[in-house]
C-alpha cells in the first residue's frame, strides 16, 4: 500500500536530520533549509530565502522542472514529495 503524504513528509523530515510530526503540516523554513542543505541546494538570497524560493530550487534541483525560474513556489503534491524522497535517500515506499 503507498504511503500518505504525511508519511513521505515525514520520511523526508528523517532523512534531512529533522523530527517527525505526529500531525499533518506542510515543510517549514527551517525543514525546507535542510532539504536544500541534503540536495546541496546553493540558497541565493541572503539571510533566510522565502519558503517559495527554496521550492523553486528543490524542484530545479531534483529534476520536476527545468529551472528554478520555471518552477512553481507552491506547496509540494505527492507526486514531488515521491521524487524530493527519492533525492534524498528517503525510505517512500514502506
Amino acid at each position: 500500500m503507498s504511503q500518505t503524504v504525511q508519511e513521505i513528509r515525514n520520511a523526508i523530515r528523517a532523512a534531512t536530520g529533522r523530527f517527525e510530526r505526529e500531525f499533518a503540516a506542510s515543510f517549514t523554513k527551517e525543514e525546507l533549509q535542510a532539504i536544500c542543505a541534503t540536495l546541496d541546494v546553493a540558497v541565493e538570497e541572503a539571510g533566510r530565502p522565502s519558503t517559495g524560493r527554496m521550492r523553486q530550487q528543490i524542484r530545479a534541483q531534483v529534476g520536476i522542472a527545468e529551472s528554478a525560474d520555471a518552477a512553481d513556489d507552491s506547496t509540494f503534491r505527492k507526486a514531488d514529495l515521491q521524487v524530493i524522497a527519492e533525492a534524498v535517500g528517503a525510505s517512500a515506499d514502506e
